[in-house]
């Protein structure tokens, strides 16, 4: 394997101004893979896209809510017009929302958590479908919780979230595995060291979870390798 082995391929990254999705993108762009990085805080995206040039590798940045249906229509035009096929899809962008319990949830809340988690998501698969089929080795990788399998106190609106996110993005695998080069793979980063992480978990030394670039190197992993559509992973620290 050469040292970027991900020459020529174009990826996609949804929440890539922080966390996770930043990692997982200059891990992508250190691979060779030219990057486009998506989220709604400008100048993260900027730091990212400046480590990842610095690092020898492309990238471009798309701020956009993913929350605007009509924003993701425009992104994808945007990028079918410059490239013709996209290799590398990770949806990653997601909020937490107020932990508490079911009969507490906010409805308003719920609504904008159920729209960013999972109608933006099939809004994108739907969106870039035509340009993954175009590609000779599609990866979609989606980024999921523990609580999507495993359901837990006060967590009901995010779980419900992520379990119906597995399905969708499963769903999807299975209904293009036998007529294109599609595959989907779910990951769960486990306990990592981020923002939203210490929202949950206030009193947590973050000295003791992993860091951001341990959940990149597995996607990487899994994304070069053989892996079959409908994988699933959990991130070990």
């Amino acid at each position: 394997m050469t040292d970027k082995p991900f020459t020529g391929k174009l990826a996609l990254v949804t929440g890539a101004s922080r966390g996770i999705g930043a990692a997982i993108a200059q891990a992508l762009g250190a691979a060779g893979a030219h990057v486009v990085l998506t989220g709604r805080t400008t100048g993260g995206l900027e730091e990212v896209e400046e480590h990842i040039h610095a690092a020898g590798g492309s990238a471009t940045i798309a701020p956009l809510d993913l929350t605007d249906a009509e924003s993701i229509g425009r992104l994808a035009g945007a990028i079918s017009e410059r490239w013709e096929a996209l290799d590398i899809l990770v949806l990653n962008a997601a909020m937490l929302g107020t932990l508490a319990p079911v009969s507490a949830i906010d409805p308003k809340e719920f609504a904008r958590l159920i729209t960013l988690n999972l109608t933006a998501q099939q809004a994108l698969i739907a969106a870039f479908d035509p340009m993954l089929r175009k590609s000779a080795d599609a990866r979609l990788v989606a980024i999921t919780s523990s609580v999507g399998q495993t359901p837990r106190a006060y967590w009901g609106a995010y779980g419900a979230s992520k379990a119906a996110l597995e399905t969708l993005a499963l769903s999807y695998g299975e209904e293009v595995r036998n007529i294109s080069n599609i595959r989907t793979a779910i990951v769960d980063p486990g306990a990592t060291r981020t923002t939203m992480r210490a929202k949950a978990f206030p009193g947590e030394d973050p000295a003791s979870l992993k860091s951001t670039e341990i959940v990149a190197q597995a996607v990487m992993r899994l994304v070069s390798n053989g892996a079959p559509t409908g994988y699933r992973m959990r991130v070990e620290g």
